[in-house]
Protein backbone atom coordinates (compact mmCIF):
# COMPACT_ATOMS: atom_id res chain seq x y z
CA UNK A 1 0.00 0.00 0.00
CA UNK A 2 2.85 2.41 0.23
CA UNK A 3 4.27 1.48 -2.20
CA UNK A 4 1.28 2.59 -4.27
CA UNK A 5 0.26 5.48 -2.12
CA UNK A 6 4.41 6.80 -3.08
CA UNK A 7 3.62 5.91 -7.10
CA UNK A 8 0.78 8.26 -7.23
CA UNK A 9 2.49 11.09 -5.34
CA UNK A 10 5.48 10.77 -8.24
CA UNK A 11 2.83 10.38 -11.08
CA UNK A 12 0.71 13.02 -9.94
CA UNK A 13 2.10 16.34 -10.20
CA UNK A 14 3.30 15.13 -13.71
CA UNK A 15 -0.90 14.74 -14.14
CA UNK A 16 -1.10 18.15 -12.83
CA UNK A 17 1.00 19.75 -15.37
CA UNK A 18 -0.14 18.33 -17.88
CA UNK A 19 -3.55 19.20 -17.20
CA UNK A 20 -2.75 22.93 -16.95
CA UNK A 21 -1.12 23.03 -19.68
CA UNK A 22 -3.69 21.53 -21.80
CA UNK A 23 -5.99 24.27 -20.12
CA UNK A 24 -4.17 27.15 -21.00
CA UNK A 25 -3.36 25.75 -24.25
CA UNK A 26 -7.32 24.75 -24.63
CA UNK A 27 -8.55 28.42 -24.01
CA UNK A 28 -6.83 29.34 -27.48
CA UNK A 29 -9.55 28.64 -29.69
CA UNK A 30 -6.91 29.06 -33.00
CA UNK A 31 -3.94 26.90 -30.93
CA UNK A 32 -6.45 23.79 -30.79
CA UNK A 33 -7.93 24.51 -34.20
CA UNK A 34 -4.46 24.27 -35.56
CA UNK A 35 -3.32 21.18 -33.10
CA UNK A 36 -6.12 19.59 -34.70
CA UNK A 37 -5.22 20.53 -38.85
CA UNK A 38 -1.50 19.64 -37.94
CA UNK A 39 -2.51 15.92 -36.38
CA UNK A 40 -4.83 15.66 -39.80
CA UNK A 41 -1.79 16.42 -41.70
CA UNK A 42 0.30 14.09 -40.15
CA UNK A 43 -1.95 11.38 -40.32
CA UNK A 44 -2.06 11.83 -43.73
CA UNK A 45 1.59 11.64 -44.34
CA UNK A 46 1.64 8.75 -42.43
CA UNK A 47 -1.25 6.74 -44.46
CA UNK A 48 0.23 8.13 -47.56
CA UNK A 49 0.25 4.40 -49.16
CA UNK A 50 -3.29 3.65 -48.21
CA UNK A 51 -5.11 6.80 -48.84
CA UNK A 52 -3.47 8.51 -52.22
CA UNK A 53 -5.81 7.28 -54.95
CA UNK A 54 -2.51 7.38 -57.69
CA UNK A 55 0.86 6.53 -57.28
CA UNK A 56 2.64 10.03 -57.24
CA UNK A 57 4.84 9.68 -59.72
CA UNK A 58 2.90 7.47 -62.53
CA UNK A 59 2.13 9.60 -65.64
CA UNK A 60 -1.09 9.49 -67.55
CA UNK A 61 -0.70 10.62 -70.77
CA UNK A 62 -4.31 10.62 -71.84
CA UNK A 63 -5.22 13.01 -68.73
CA UNK A 64 -2.37 16.10 -69.07
CA UNK A 65 -4.04 19.06 -67.40
CA UNK A 66 -7.12 18.03 -66.69
CA UNK A 67 -9.22 20.31 -63.86
CA UNK A 68 -10.57 19.22 -61.00
CA UNK A 69 -13.56 16.82 -60.72
CA UNK A 70 -16.38 19.59 -60.35
CA UNK A 71 -15.14 22.03 -62.95
CA UNK A 72 -16.20 21.35 -66.72
CA UNK A 73 -14.10 18.74 -68.23
CA UNK A 74 -12.83 17.27 -64.99
CA UNK A 75 -12.93 13.52 -64.39
CA UNK A 76 -14.14 12.17 -60.95
CA UNK A 77 -10.53 10.01 -61.12
CA UNK A 78 -8.57 13.37 -60.49
CA UNK A 79 -11.11 14.75 -57.56
CA UNK A 80 -7.95 17.70 -58.05
CA UNK A 81 -6.87 17.64 -61.62
CA UNK A 82 -4.02 16.23 -62.86
CA UNK A 83 -0.35 18.56 -63.48
CA UNK A 84 1.43 19.75 -66.88
CA UNK A 85 2.76 15.80 -67.68
CA UNK A 86 -0.69 13.54 -66.33
CA UNK A 87 0.43 13.20 -63.06
CA UNK A 88 -2.90 12.65 -59.94
CA UNK A 89 -2.26 16.22 -57.92
CA UNK A 90 -4.23 15.07 -55.03
CA UNK A 91 -2.00 12.18 -54.78
CA UNK A 92 1.25 14.00 -54.88
CA UNK A 93 0.16 16.84 -52.14
CA UNK A 94 -0.56 13.79 -49.84
CA UNK A 95 2.56 12.38 -50.59
CA UNK A 96 4.01 15.72 -50.30
CA UNK A 97 3.06 15.80 -46.69
CA UNK A 98 5.85 13.62 -45.75
CA UNK A 99 8.76 15.64 -47.32
CA UNK A 100 7.26 18.75 -45.55
CA UNK A 101 6.72 17.35 -42.42
CA UNK A 102 10.02 15.34 -42.76
CA UNK A 103 11.53 18.87 -43.72
CA UNK A 104 10.44 20.72 -40.81
CA UNK A 105 11.23 17.89 -37.87
CA UNK A 106 14.90 17.17 -39.59
CA UNK A 107 15.91 21.07 -39.50
CA UNK A 108 13.87 21.87 -36.48
CA UNK A 109 15.93 19.31 -34.87
CA UNK A 110 19.38 20.15 -35.87
CA UNK A 111 18.68 23.71 -35.48
CA UNK A 112 17.60 23.32 -31.95
CA UNK A 113 20.02 20.75 -31.11
CA UNK A 114 22.96 22.42 -32.42
CA UNK A 115 21.69 26.01 -31.34
CA UNK A 116 21.19 24.42 -27.56
CA UNK A 117 24.58 23.45 -27.02
CA UNK A 118 26.35 26.42 -28.63
CA UNK A 119 24.06 28.72 -26.58
CA UNK A 120 24.92 26.92 -23.25
CA UNK A 121 28.47 27.36 -23.84
CA UNK A 122 28.20 31.24 -25.06
CA UNK A 123 25.88 31.76 -21.46
CA UNK A 124 27.76 29.19 -19.08
CA UNK A 125 31.36 30.70 -19.74
CA UNK A 126 30.99 33.86 -21.13
CA UNK A 127 34.23 35.91 -21.60
CA UNK A 128 35.82 35.49 -25.35
CA UNK A 129 33.84 32.31 -26.14
CA UNK A 130 30.84 34.30 -25.71
CA UNK A 131 32.15 37.28 -27.89
CA UNK A 132 33.22 34.76 -30.97
CA UNK A 133 29.87 32.79 -30.44
CA UNK A 134 27.44 35.95 -30.70
CA UNK A 135 29.88 37.85 -33.26
CA UNK A 136 29.33 34.66 -35.72
CA UNK A 137 25.77 34.81 -34.69
CA UNK A 138 25.22 37.87 -35.98
CA UNK A 139 27.08 37.67 -38.85
CA UNK A 140 24.75 35.05 -39.84
CA UNK A 141 21.73 37.45 -38.79
CA UNK A 142 22.87 40.22 -40.78
CA UNK A 143 21.88 38.31 -43.86
CA UNK A 144 18.64 37.58 -45.04
CA UNK A 145 18.02 34.09 -44.66
CA UNK A 146 16.68 32.96 -47.65
CA UNK A 147 19.39 34.59 -49.68
CA UNK A 148 21.82 33.46 -47.03
CA UNK A 149 20.57 30.02 -47.38
CA UNK A 150 20.57 30.09 -51.46
CA UNK A 151 24.13 30.83 -51.20
CA UNK A 152 24.94 27.73 -48.64
CA UNK A 153 22.74 25.75 -51.33
CA UNK A 154 24.89 26.98 -54.11
CA UNK A 155 27.84 26.03 -52.59
CA UNK A 156 26.51 22.62 -51.44
CA UNK A 157 24.92 21.88 -54.69
CA UNK A 158 20.96 21.48 -54.76
CA UNK A 159 18.53 19.17 -53.58
CA UNK A 160 17.57 18.33 -50.60
CA UNK A 161 19.71 17.12 -48.26
CA UNK A 162 21.61 20.46 -48.96
CA UNK A 163 18.31 21.94 -48.47
CA UNK A 164 17.94 21.15 -45.15
CA UNK A 165 21.50 21.74 -44.16
CA UNK A 166 21.85 25.05 -45.33
CA UNK A 167 17.81 25.77 -43.50
CA UNK A 168 19.15 24.55 -40.53
CA UNK A 169 21.89 26.35 -40.34
CA UNK A 170 19.95 29.72 -41.31
CA UNK A 171 17.77 29.20 -38.06
CA UNK A 172 20.60 27.99 -35.99
CA UNK A 173 21.79 31.69 -34.80
CA UNK A 174 17.44 31.81 -33.38
CA UNK A 175 18.17 29.08 -31.36
CA UNK A 176 21.82 30.06 -30.20
CA UNK A 177 20.50 33.39 -28.63
CA UNK A 178 17.10 32.37 -26.97
CA UNK A 179 19.49 29.87 -24.78
CA UNK A 180 22.50 32.09 -24.15
CA UNK A 181 19.60 34.89 -22.85
CA UNK A 182 18.07 31.97 -20.64
CA UNK A 183 21.57 30.35 -19.64
CA UNK A 184 22.45 33.63 -18.37
CA UNK A 185 19.28 34.71 -16.34
CA UNK A 186 19.23 31.10 -14.50
CA UNK A 187 23.05 30.97 -14.15
CA UNK A 188 22.26 33.21 -11.18
CA UNK A 189 19.29 31.89 -9.25
CA UNK A 190 20.00 29.78 -5.90
CA UNK A 191 19.30 26.49 -7.65
CA UNK A 192 22.18 26.97 -9.86
CA UNK A 193 24.67 27.96 -7.13
CA UNK A 194 23.56 25.41 -4.78
CA UNK A 195 24.15 22.75 -7.37
CA UNK A 196 27.59 24.15 -7.74
CA UNK A 197 28.24 24.39 -3.90
CA UNK A 198 27.32 20.05 -3.89
CA UNK A 199 29.87 19.59 -6.23
CA UNK A 200 28.38 19.60 -9.81
CA UNK A 201 30.45 20.17 -12.39
CA UNK A 202 30.10 21.87 -15.56
CA UNK A 203 28.57 19.55 -17.61
CA UNK A 204 26.08 19.00 -15.16
CA UNK A 205 24.98 22.49 -14.44
CA UNK A 206 24.81 23.33 -18.02
CA UNK A 207 22.68 20.23 -19.10
CA UNK A 208 21.03 18.90 -16.02
CA UNK A 209 20.20 21.98 -13.80
CA UNK A 210 19.93 25.21 -16.03
CA UNK A 211 18.90 23.44 -19.25
CA UNK A 212 15.51 21.76 -18.12
CA UNK A 213 14.35 25.61 -16.94
CA UNK A 214 15.39 27.20 -20.02
CA UNK A 215 13.08 25.03 -22.53
CA UNK A 216 9.89 26.54 -22.23
CA UNK A 217 10.34 29.18 -24.60
CA UNK A 218 12.72 27.16 -26.84
CA UNK A 219 9.89 24.64 -27.66
CA UNK A 220 7.91 27.41 -28.62
CA UNK A 221 10.60 28.82 -30.58
CA UNK A 222 10.72 25.21 -32.36
CA UNK A 223 7.30 24.95 -33.24
CA UNK A 224 7.63 28.58 -34.92
CA UNK A 225 10.77 27.26 -36.54
CA UNK A 226 9.07 24.33 -37.72
CA UNK A 227 6.59 26.32 -39.91
CA UNK A 228 9.50 28.48 -40.98
CA UNK A 229 11.12 25.69 -42.47
CA UNK A 230 8.43 24.01 -44.55
CA UNK A 231 8.35 27.78 -45.85
CA UNK A 232 12.16 28.17 -46.76
CA UNK A 233 12.14 24.04 -48.06
CA UNK A 234 9.33 25.10 -50.15
CA UNK A 235 11.07 28.50 -51.22
CA UNK A 236 14.05 26.59 -52.02
CA UNK A 237 12.15 24.03 -53.89
CA UNK A 238 10.27 26.72 -55.91
CA UNK A 239 13.73 28.11 -56.79
CA UNK A 240 15.40 24.41 -58.27
CA UNK A 241 17.65 24.92 -55.08
CA UNK A 242 15.86 22.38 -52.98
CA UNK A 243 13.96 18.73 -53.77
CA UNK A 244 14.25 18.02 -57.25
CA UNK A 245 11.75 17.10 -59.76
CA UNK A 246 9.84 14.61 -59.99
CA UNK A 247 10.00 14.41 -55.89
CA UNK A 248 6.85 15.44 -54.62
CA UNK A 249 7.33 18.53 -52.43
CA UNK A 250 5.23 20.99 -52.54
CA UNK A 251 7.56 23.59 -53.26
CA UNK A 252 8.90 21.86 -56.73
CA UNK A 253 5.34 21.23 -57.67
CA UNK A 254 4.84 24.94 -57.71
CA UNK A 255 7.92 25.59 -59.62
CA UNK A 256 7.02 22.84 -62.35
CA UNK A 257 3.57 24.32 -62.84
CA UNK A 258 4.23 28.41 -62.57
CA UNK A 259 3.94 28.69 -66.80
CA UNK A 260 0.95 27.13 -66.68
CA UNK A 261 -0.75 29.13 -64.07
CA UNK A 262 -3.13 31.43 -66.55
CA UNK A 263 -4.46 28.25 -68.00
CA UNK A 264 -4.52 25.87 -65.58
CA UNK A 265 -5.00 27.55 -62.29
CA UNK A 266 -5.33 24.31 -60.00
CA UNK A 267 -1.64 23.40 -60.56
CA UNK A 268 -0.49 26.14 -58.67
CA UNK A 269 -3.65 26.83 -56.44
CA UNK A 270 -3.86 23.72 -54.38
CA UNK A 271 0.09 23.23 -53.59
CA UNK A 272 -0.14 26.79 -52.73
CA UNK A 273 -3.18 25.80 -50.02
CA UNK A 274 -1.13 23.00 -48.82
CA UNK A 275 1.84 25.29 -47.90
CA UNK A 276 -0.33 27.57 -46.53
CA UNK A 277 -2.80 26.23 -44.96
CA UNK A 278 0.08 23.33 -42.65
CA UNK A 279 1.84 26.27 -41.92
CA UNK A 280 -1.02 28.22 -40.75
CA UNK A 281 -1.56 25.45 -38.39
CA UNK A 282 1.49 25.50 -36.93
CA UNK A 283 2.05 29.06 -36.31
CA UNK A 284 -1.63 28.95 -34.34
CA UNK A 285 0.02 26.20 -32.47
CA UNK A 286 2.99 27.75 -31.44
CA UNK A 287 0.88 30.68 -30.27
CA UNK A 288 -0.97 28.19 -28.16
CA UNK A 289 1.95 26.71 -26.97
CA UNK A 290 3.52 30.48 -25.76
CA UNK A 291 0.20 31.01 -23.59
CA UNK A 292 0.55 27.56 -22.12
CA UNK A 293 4.31 27.41 -21.39
CA UNK A 294 4.76 31.50 -20.56
CA UNK A 295 3.63 32.07 -16.90
CA UNK A 296 3.58 36.03 -18.05
CA UNK A 297 0.86 34.79 -20.32
CA UNK A 298 -1.19 33.09 -18.10
CA UNK A 299 -4.31 34.08 -16.18
CA UNK A 300 -5.57 33.88 -12.35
Amino acid sequence: MATIATNQEKISPRWRMLAEFWYYFSENRGAVMGLVVFLLTVLVALLAPLIAPHEPYLQYRDAVLVPPAWQAGGRAAYLLGTDPVGRDILSRLIYGARFSLFIGVVVTLVALVGGIVIGLVAGYFRGWVDTVIMRVMDVILAFPSLLLALVLVAVLGPGLVNAMIAIALVMQPHFVRLTRAAVISEKTRDYVTAARVAGAGPLRLMFRTILPNCMAPLIVQAALAFSEAILSAAALGFLGMGAQPPTPEWGTMLAESREFILRAWWVVTFPGLAILITVLAINLMGDGLRDALDPKMKRS
